[in-house]
């Protein structure tokens, strides 16, 4: 693989701040983030990885707090 920054799941939480690693997950889901790959963790278990900067660029992306997104011109 290239020189991508992958990420777990634990480390996507800590970056959103989310309470748990399903929230986690669904927001990633939201915002259209896929899972670039696959290794498997200390319990043998697959887990997922995501591309950091992918993380980064939704994370940026979203609205921001208070935003009136009904009276965006289209």
């Amino acid at each position: 693989m290239s020189d991508t920054e992958l990420w777990g799941i634990e480390q996507v939480r800590a970056f959103l701040r989310a309470a748990s690693a399903k929230s986690a997950s669904r927001t990633l889901s939201r915002w259209g983030v896929h899972a670039v790959g696959y290794e498997r963790g200390e319990s043998g278990r697959p887990e997922a990885r995501f591309d950091a900067q992918q993380v980064r660029d939704a994370k940026d992306a979203r609205p921001g707090r208070g935003s009136r997104t009904d009276l965006a011109e289209t």
